[in-house]
C-alpha cells in the first residue's frame, strides 16, 4: 500500500453564493480556509467559471485566503486560464505566491463548451471556443517565461506580446508549479502531451482509480520521453464527497448540491463516494495507491462546516494511521 496522500480541500466559492442574498457571505471562505489550516489539510483549492458557474473570483480569493492562514498550500482546480491574457495572468499569479510566500499552484485546465452556458461564457470574454486548447497551450508558454523574469517577444495564433516582462518574480524558485488537466478517454492524447510537455504535474476529476493509474502513466510515458525527471511529476486527483454515517442521506444531499450547482447531475456514479468516513478515506487510499501524490476533496454539500468537523475527526485520522 502506498503512503498516504496528501489532502486538500475545495473551499466553496460557488457553493457560498447558492442561495445567497446581497451582499454574499464571502467572508465565510475566509473562516473555512481558517478551521481548514487547524484541522491539518495540506492544501486549499478554487475553482474557475465567469459567467456559466458564477462564483468568486479565483485568485483574488486566494490572496485573501493566504492573509489568514500560514501553512497549506494555496491552488486553482481548475483555472480557465484561455479566458485570460498571459501577462495579466502571469502578473497576478506572481503577486499572490509573493503574498502567499510561495504556496501557490496554479491547475489549469482547457474548459467546456458542452452547454449553453460554458458557450456563452466564451463569448462573454471574446474567445473562439473552438481555439481554446491551443489558446492555453500559449498562455501556459507565455507565463512560464514571463515568471522566469524574461522579456517576452511572442508572434503567436492568439498573443502578441513584444519584450514585455513582469519586472518582478515569484517567491518561488525556479517558478510557481502548474497541473495541466488530463483524463480517461478517447482523442485525449493532446492532454497527455500538453501536460508533459509544459507542466509540472497532471490533475484529474471522475476518472475510475483504474483510469486514472493509466492516464497517469501516460502522462509518465510522455514525460521521460521529453528527457524530464519523472519521479517529481505530480499526480493530483480531485474527489466530490459528501460524508455522512447514513449513506442514503449523504447520496441525496450531494444529488441537491449537484443539480444546484451544474443545473443537472450529468456525471453520475462518477461523483463520490457519499457515505461514511472509512469510504471517503478508502476511495482516497485508492487513488493514492494508483499514483495519486495529493487528493483534494470538494463536499457536495451545504453544510461545509459540518463537512470539515467529519474530514478532521474521522477522515484523516483514517488516513494516516
Amino acid at each position: 500500500m502506498s503512503a498516504s496522500p496528501r489532502i486538500g480541500v475545495v473551499l466553496p466559492t460557488r457553493g457560498v453564493l447558492l442561495g445567497a442574498g446581497e451582499p454574499a457571505p464571502a467572508s465565510r471562505i475566509l473562516r473555512l480556509a481558517e478551521t481548514a489550516e487547524k484541522a491539518g489539510v495540506d492544501s486549499l483549492w478554487v475553482g474557475d467559471s465567469l459567467t456559466a458557474k458564477p462564483r468568486l473570483e479565483p485568485l483574488t480569493t486566494l490572496a485573501a485566503v493566504a492573509s489568514v492562514t500560514e501553512r497549506p498550500r494555496l491552488g486553482t482546480a481548475v483555472l480557465l486560464a484561455a479566458l485570460r491574457h498571459p501577462l495579466l495572468l502571469a502578473q497576478t499569479s506572481a503577486t499572490v505566491d509573493l503574498l502567499s510566500e510561495g504556496r501557490l499552484t496554479l491547475g489549469m485546465g482547457v474548459g467546456g463548451a458542452f452547454t449553453p452556458a460554458q458557450q456563452l461564457e466564451w463569448k462573454h470574454a471574446g474567445v473562439d471556443q473552438a481555439g481554446r486548447a491551443s489558446r492555453l497551450e500559449e498562455v501556459v508558454s507565455i507565463v512560464r517565461r514571463l515568471w522566469s523574469g524574461e522579456r517576452v517577444t511572442v508572434e503567436g495564433k492568439h498573443f502578441q506580446l513584444e519584450e514585455a516582462e513582469l519586472g518582478f518574480r515569484p517567491y518561488q524558485r525556479p517558478t510557481i508549479p502548474v497541473l495541466l488537466a488530463c483524463h480517461a478517454g478517447p482523442k485525449r492524447a493532446r492532454q497527455y502531451r500538453r501536460a508533459a510537455e509544459l507542466a509540472d504535474g497532471m490533475i484529474s476529476i471522475t476518472d475510475s482509480p483504474g483510469e486514472f493509474a493509466s492516464v497517469r502513466q501516460r502522462v509518465l510515458e510522455e514525460v521521460t520521453g521529453r528527457g524530464r525527471d519523472a519521479s517529481v511529476f505530480q499526480a493530483v486527483y480531485y474527489m466530490t464527497v459528501n460524508v455522512n454515517k447514513d449513506a442514503a442521506d449523504a447520496r441525496a444531499e450531494a444529488d441537491r448540491w449537484i443539480r444546484a450547482y451544474y443545473g443537472l447531475n450529468f456525471w453520475g456514479d462518477r461523483w463520490g463516494p457519499f457515505g461514511p468516513p472509512e469510504a471517503v478515506a478508502l476511495r482516497a487510499r485508492e487513488y493514492a495507491d494508483a499514483g495519486a501524490t495529493e487528493v483534494i476533496l470538494r463536499f457536495a454539500s451545504f453544510d461545509q462546516e459540518a463537512q470539515l468537523r467529519l474530514l478532521a475527526s474521522e477522515v484523516l485520522p483514517a488516513l494516516r494511521a
